[in-house]
């Protein structure tokens, strides 16, 4: 039997989207104040806005035109309310635009969290046993508190199907620093390195390979999810392929752990595996509404928010493949709280999930109602014509087409070819994920060089590929970013240090290395064409994954993010003089 009692601590980090807080307000004609915000969560925005200036939500309508980034940041009212009150106040137009300093001082970073893990594994090295207990710290309120500290258990103990014994505990602190939200992995990231760091340790005790370790006890499908009520068995899931694949692009075993390059530098290797969620189960809500115009292309209004994502593509994408139309045939309208369906907003991994099932339920509303009313317009039922998208046709060879019928539905006849629904999964399947990481280490300055890094992901059957790939190569880099340089800090009175980017270093593009994706395919069945989530997921396996990998190459373990080259060198040195005594 063996077993390793750890603890680990990840820092506060700064989401740092490149598009900053912004808000502008003017009242309309009749006597309505507008608001234009970069925001993750319009709705939210105009009920808080409403209840800040105590009038009616329906006084206030928020439009959300194309912003540059959230990660979560914009899941927080930041900028709305001042300018708000401004303009209804005064009558006039405002507008707040915040510096990058102001974006630091008042965004909610990362939360801090300390994690001790006790895993536990039999001979054979299956994992039996695993025993979670998190620190979280809030700053200074209370807002994600409770729900981001459950995901660091929530979403690593399932990683391991043969765990017979799991506990998992928290305590929230609230401190004199800066409150802390929401940013992309939510608590999940902060958990997996720590499960994810331990099990590797334990491998490593067991002079086991952690591939192997990882090989024998990941979720399969079909398999169990310890400690996931969402879903109790993974009705989806590539993650052995997803491993296979990595292994093979990495060349593991002729890397795996270390090589000496010969010139004060080493190399090694670490892997991690991940999971997340897609939606938060019985909570999110995306909605849809498609109409057919006069001229007979198709409006798509959206209530989930795109920040970036690409989730306006992938929605007409959806749109086109249901109504068998070109995507250029599909106008999609982005978020205006007047006239788009109700969206709880674009976080939790939902938009392509959950949105999803709502343009295809949408959409295949519509495609029934335009076939029984071109059927109607040739005098025939539905079950004796065929509509292929562009024409409804008879066996006999007549036929309407796609213009005729909406011209003829808009003009006097009022048929009501528009359709609006809105979908929330009772679950959310999780993606899978496996990454694998190559460190290059001068001995000598402790100086850390990614080299390689490749990931594998399980996102269910991609909806637009390009789109996902460009989604995990930004969640990598965030994950480098955080295993290796970034690290809010405070002063004694918890104002906070770093407030630009000259004292806040996230990774450029010389700092990430060549980043290599590949997908390995499952079909969810409740997904929209087989699709799950994938923007969390993927900056969950860099952390574990390049601490392991520094392990590897100089033997020094480090728990403490960042991980920083005086951490290392310190790390050689006082492992040189151990020797020496």
């Amino acid at each position: 039997k063996y077993t390793v009692e750890r603890t680990y601590h990840t820092r506060a980090n700064q989401q740092t989207m490149m598009e900053t807080f912004r808000t502008a307000c003017y009242m309309d004609h009749f006597g309505r104040l507008i608001v234009l915000s970069s925001t993750q969560i319009p709705f939210h925005v105009r009920r808080i806005v409403g209840r800040a200036l105590d009038i009616p939500a329906s006084k206030v309508r928020v439009i959300k035109p194309r912003i540059g980034g959230g990660f979560g940041a914009k899941q927080t009212s930041v900028s709305e309310i001042y300018p708000a009150i401004v303009t209804w106040k005064t009558g006039r137009p405002s507008k707040m635009i915040f510096s990058r300093y102001e974006s630091m001082i008042c965004s909610s970073p990362r939360h801090e969290m300390e994690i001790t893990v006790r895993a536990g594994a039999d001979e054979n090295g299956i994992i039996k046993a695993i025993d979670l207990y998190t620190l979280s710290n809030t700053g200074a309120y209370g807002e994600h508190s409770s729900t981001t500290v459950g995901l660091s258990g929530h979403k690593s103990i399932a990683l391991y199907r043969h765990t017979e014994a799991y506990r998992f505990a928290f305590d929230v602190v609230y401190t004199n620093v800066q409150a802390a939200g929401a940013y992309r992995g939510y608590g999940a990231t902060q958990g997996i390195f720590a499960v994810e760091s331990a099990v590797n340790e334990l491998a490593h005790k067991m002079g086991m390979d952690p591939v192997k370790v990882k090989e024998m006890n990941m979720p399969i499908e079909g398999g169990p999810l310890p400690g996931y009520p969402d879903v109790p068995y993974a009705q989806s899931c590539s993650m052995d392929r997803c491993m296979a694949r990595a292994k093979e692009m990495m060349d593991w075993d002729s890397k795996y752990p270390c090589r000496d390059m010969g010139n004060g530098k080493v190399r090694g290797v670490g892997v991690a595996m991940a999971m997340q969620g897609s939606s938060i189960a019985g909570v999110d809500v995306g909605g849809a509404d498609i109409k057919l115009n006069e001229d007979g292309s198709y409006t798509l209004a959206l209530g989930c928010t795109d920040m970036g994502t690409g989730c306006d593509t992938v929605m007409a994408q959806i749109a086109a493949d249901c109504l068998n139309t070109p995507m250029d045939n599909i106008v999609v309208f982005s978020v205006d709280t007047d006239i788009s369906p109700y969206d709880s907003g674009s976080y939790a991994s939902s938009t392509t999930y959950a949105t999803g099932n709502a343009v295809i339920q949408a959409c295949g509303e519509l495609r029934k109602r335009i076939h029984a009313f071109g059927a109607q317009m040739l005098g025939v039922s539905a079950e004796e014509s065929d509509f292929d998208g562009e024409k409804v046709r008879t066996e006999d060879g007549k036929e309407v087409t796609l213009q005729q019928i909406a011209g003829k539905a808009t003009c006097g006849v009022c048929s009501e070819l528009q359709v609006v629904k809105e979908y929330s999964s009772p679950i959310s399947p999780p993606p899978f994920m496996a990454g694998a990481a190559e460190v290059e280490i001068d001995k000598e300055t402790g100086q850390i060089d990614v080299i390689d890094y490749v990931g594998v992901i399980d996102c269910g059957t991609p909806i637009n590929p390009n789109l996902a790939r460009v989604q995990a190569e930004g969640g990598i880099g965030q994950g480098i970013g955080m295993v290796l340089y970034e690290d809010v800090q405070y002063t004694d009175k918890g104002k906070i240090r770093n407030n630009s980017f000259m004292q806040y270093k996230i990774p450029n593009r010389m700092d990430i290395p060549k980043v290599r994706i590949e997908f390995e395919s499952s079909y969810e069945k409740t997904g929209p064409f087989g699709a799950k989530s994938i923007g969390e997921l993927v900056i969950d396996t860099p952390c574990p994954a390049i601490a392991n990998a520094v392990y590897n190459a100089t033997g020094v373990r480090v728990r403490e993010l960042p991980i920083t080259p005086e951490k290392v060198a310190m790390g050689i040195l006082e492992q040189e003089a151990g020797e020496k005594k």
